[in-house]
Parts: structure tokens; C-alpha cells; sequence
């Protein structure tokens, strides 16, 4: 059996959570809906589908990119374009040389849960060239067809409101499933939230339960104490402050930092967004800096008005401590004299014509752009050309004695990755000073995603303070004393 996936919808009822993406790459509890169509359709057995997606639409190529050719399921995956919430006959119709005779139709755009397999094996025993499915409330937007029948496809045809007109072919009823068109912000809102409290029957959560009613995934750090009452789930990347507060039903989707003394409480964070220290959501969508009250429909900014470390006016102890860090990083350049022959010996032996690499890089000393504009100047930092993590940092110590970098800091960015962030949060870090080390290099390890290091200078720069720069250079140093600061990489 083949299936064939609608997911052309154009999704102007969801706008601005479509802005970003079209309706079938809305992230459910950590997922892609069409994902979680996918592994139905995969768990029931099937193994080759055509999926229609609108052509001509910006989510289409981001579509193919996300899901593939399907081999991922164990499937074999098709792609057909659409005008976009085209006419089921129509496209089926067009498609026709590619389908096989017996056909499974589905939309791919709606949560259906995991009712696929229990559809076709009921659908299996009812005579006829159309079977459609039938959940509580309304028609499940699945059909079955056999024997090349292409008739029965009003289930199938998106709308804005559920269809109402009774079923003309034989009914497979599921009283068991569920389904939710996503059909508004307050559907989308519903259908992570039920998700997350397991009231979609056999839909996989990506992630591990870390407490009872917590759901953590990758490369995530959130303490079983945030979870206050109700159940979470928090995906991956993310970094959830041990003081904040989640409430209710909480879905905290990829790369997302939640700060200190947040409260979030029955709402949906959406990806690449960050909420500042002491904000409250409450029944709510969140979806970078913009802020969608469910019950209401408004609107709103969460924009916080951060106190900028660009800022010309710095803080006293800020003054101060910049010839500091000189001084120190004067004191490691004399004390590291006796390792530079042997870098450069390496570095010749390693690399002849270039033993002495460049790279433009940030500095934490400021200039003046030609529209008047203060902004971080750019200078040339340089490495050993060696794989001893130790011996090819040793040049960017005049780099800390010049005061373009302090011994500790968030990572140091070249203008091209300053200039790539997008998000808010991803320019948090711009808070802090570059340093020479940090929480970031320290603890993650080198291949470690953008996203999760971006998300650690982030805390570091809302978190930093002189006793925590003293202990990350305490722990810089007992490094030196390690395996990882001289093993080759």
C-alpha cells in the first residue's frame, strides 16, 4: 500500500506562526507535524508516499530539506506541487501515473495522533472501493481506497471550519483517536498542550523523563525543581534556569532559554526564543519576540530591554577590571614563554608555508563606523597552526595584554557569525566581553551545535559576576593539568 500526504496548506489562519514555516513543519512537542504523520504511517507499515506540498510557497524547499527523501522511517518519500490547498481530485488526478491501486490518503497537516494503524486494519475488513475515517466530532481526513477508486476525497479538501457534510462511503469509526486540524492559534495551542499531557495516544515525544511529568531532550539542562505542578515537556538545546517556574501544561520547543525567575504556565515556546528573568507567560504562544494571547487573539512584544554590555556608560567594576585582565593576561604571556619554541617547532613541522594562521575576529574595544555608529572594532587574532589546543591558542594572549579579548568571556565571533545571529537571544552574549576562555569552551566540547554554544555565552553574559569569572579561571587552569588541554584535536 502507498499513502499519498496533503501538506499544501498555505496557513494564513496561523499567521505569524507561519511566517517561519508552513503549517506541516509547526513544531508538536519537539516535532515537525508532518513528522509525527511520518511515524504513523511507518509504525502501520507502510513504506512509500507521496507527499503534495504548495509549490511556489517559501516553507516548500524548507519542507524537502526538513523531511527528506524518508529514508529516515524506513520510507521512500515523493514530493508532488500543489497551487497550495488545491483541490484533493485535482492533484490526486495529476498524480494518478505515480499511485498505486491501493492508496491510503491523509492529510499531513493535522495531528491524528496514532489512529493510522488501527484505521487500516479496521478499513481492511469493509467491502468497497472507499473507506474514510471518522473520530469524535468529525471526519478524521483519512481514506483508504482500493482497486484505483479516486472517489470519497471531501475529507481530504482544507478548509478553515471542520466540514460538516455526512459521509457518502463506508465509516471506519475510531472512538479511541484523536485528531486536531490546527485550525487557529487556540487549535495549535491545544494540541501541544494535550500532547505533552499524553492525550494523543501513541505519539512519540523526543527527549527522556528526567522527574515524573518532565521531559528534557538533547543537549538540554532544566532541573526537575522548575517543574512546579502539571506536566512539561522542554526540547532540545535549551537551557532552563534552575529559579524559573513552569506551571500547568508547559511545551518549551528547540534552542530555547528560559531565565532566572521566569514563570511560564500553560503555553507553547516555539524555537529560537528567549524569555528574560521574571517574565510571566500564562496561557500563551511564544514565538521570538512576539507574544500571542490565546484566550484574547492580542498580539504583544517580549522584547526585553536589555541593559547592554555595547553600552557606552560601563559600570565601574567594568572599568577596572580591564586593565586587570591585561595584567593577568601579561603575567600567562611571560609564564608561557617557554612553550612558544615548541609551538613554533611543531607548527613548521605541521605546516611549513604557514605556521602562523589569522582571523578576523570581534574585539571588546569599540569604534566608530562611517554613519557615526559605535560599534566592536575588528582585529586580526593568530594561532599556531597545530592540533594542541594549548599551544595553538598561545598568540591570542597579546590579544588579552591589547585588550582586545579579556582572559575570560563568551567565545570571540568573527564578523560574518556577529553578523548571521537573527534571534534575540542569540545577540544576549554581546552582554559579556570576548575572552580567551569561558563556560563555552570549558564545558562543551568543540564539535558542540552553534545553537547550544550560543545559548551558554547567553547565560553567561546575564549570569556573569566577579566571583564567577574567578572560578572559570580557576577551572581554566586545573584544565591545563588535563588530557584535553594537550591531546591533539
Amino acid at each position: 500500500m502507498q499513502a499519498f500526504i496533503f501538506a499544501d496548506r498555505l496557513g494564513r489562519e496561523l499567521e505569524p506562526l507561519t511566517d517561519r514555516a508552513c503549517v506541516a513543519l509547526l513544531p508538536v512537542v519537539g516535532k515537525p507535524v508532518l513528522e509525527h504523520t511520518l511515524e504513523a504511517l511507518a509504525a502501520a507499515g507502510l513504506r512509500r508516499a507521496v507527499v503534495a506540498v504548495a509549490s511556489g510557497a517559501d516553507g516548500a524547499e524548507k519542507l524537502r530539506a526538513v523531511i527528506g527523501d524518508g529514508r529516515r522511517w524506513g520510507m521512500r518519500l515523493d514530493y508532488a506541487p500543489t497551487s497550495g490547498e488545491e483541490e484533493p481530485e485535482s492533484v490526486v488526478e495529476r498524480c494518478s501515473s505515480r499511485l498505486e491501486d491501493e492508496l491510503l490518503l491523509l492529510r499531513g497537516d493535522v495531528l491524528h495522533g496514532a489512529a493510522v494503524a488501527d484505521f487500516l486494519r479496521l478499513a481492511g475488513e469493509l467491502a468497497g472501493p472507499v473507506a474514510q475515517g471518522r473520530v469524535a466530532g468529525g471526519s478524521l481526513s483519512l481514506c483508504r481506497h482500493r482497486a484505483g477508486g479516486r472517489a470519497g476525497l471531501e475529507p481530504l479538501r482544507w478548509s478553515g471550519e471542520p466540514s460538516m457534510t455526512p459521509l457518502l462511503w463506508p465509516v471506519v469509526e475510531l472512538p479511541g483517536a484523536a485528531l486536531n486540524r490546527l485550525e487557529s492559534w487556540r487549535a495549535y495551542h491545544r494540541a501541544n498542550l494535550d500532547a505533552a499531557a499524553g492525550r494523543f495516544p501513541g505519539l512519540i515525544a523526543p527527549g527522556r523523563a528526567v522527574a515524573p511529568g518532565l521531559t528534557v531532550g538533547l543537549r538540554s539542562e532544566a532541573s526537575p525543581h522548575s517543574l512546579r505542578q502539571g506536566v512539561a515537556f522542554i526540547g532540545g538545546a535549551c537551557r532552563v534556569e534552575a529559579t524559573a517556574e513552569l506551571r500547568g501544561e508547559v511545551v518549551v520547543s528547540d534552542r530555547v532559554m528560559i531565565d532566572r525567575y521566569a514563570t511560564i504556565q500553560d503555553s507553547v515556546v516555539l524555537p529560537d526564543t528567549y524569555i528574560g528573568e521574571r517574565v510571566n507567560v500564562r496561557n500563551a504562544i511564544i514565538q521570538g519576540h512576539q507574544l500571542i494571547q490565546v484566550d484574547t487573539g492580542a498580539i504583544a512584544s517580549v522584547v526585553e530591554a536589555f541593559s547592554s554590555a555595547d553600552s557606552p556608560d560601563a559600570p565601574l567594576h567594568e572599568t577596572l577590571a580591564d586593565p586587570l585582565h591585561r595584567l593577568l593576561g601579561l603575567l600567562a604571556l611571560a609564564l608561557s614563554l617557554p612553550l612558544w619554541p615548541v609551538a613554533l617547532a611543531l607548527a613548521l613541522a605541521t605546516n611549513v608555508n604557514t605556521p602562523l594562521r589569522e582571523v578576523k575576529l570581534r574585539s571588546n574595544q569599540f569604534g566608530f563606523d562611517p554613519c557615526g555608529g559605535r560599534r566592536r572594532q575588528v582585529f586580526i587574532a593568530r594561532e599556531w597552526a597545530v592540533p594542541v589546543p594549548v599551544l595553538r591558542y598561545l598568540p591570542r594572549l597579546l590579544a588579552v595584554v591589547s585588550g582586545d579579548l579579556r582572559l575570560v568571556g563568551v567565545e570571540p565571533l568573527t564578523p560574518e557569525q556577529a553578523d548571521s545571529r537573527v534571534e534575540d537571544w542569540e545577540r544576549v552574549s554581546d552582554q559579556a566581553p570576548a575572552g580567551l576562555i569561558g563556560p563555552t569552551a570549558l564545558n562543551l566540547p568543540p564539535d558542540a551545535p552553534r545553537e547550544q554554544r550560543l545559548l551558554s555565552d547567553a547565560f553567561y553574559a546575564r549570569q556573569r559576576s566577579t566571583d564567577r569569572d574567578l572560578r572559570f579561571l580557576l577551572q581554566g587552569v586545573g584544565v591545563l593539568f588535563t588530557r584535553r588541554a594537550w591531546w591533539p584535536v
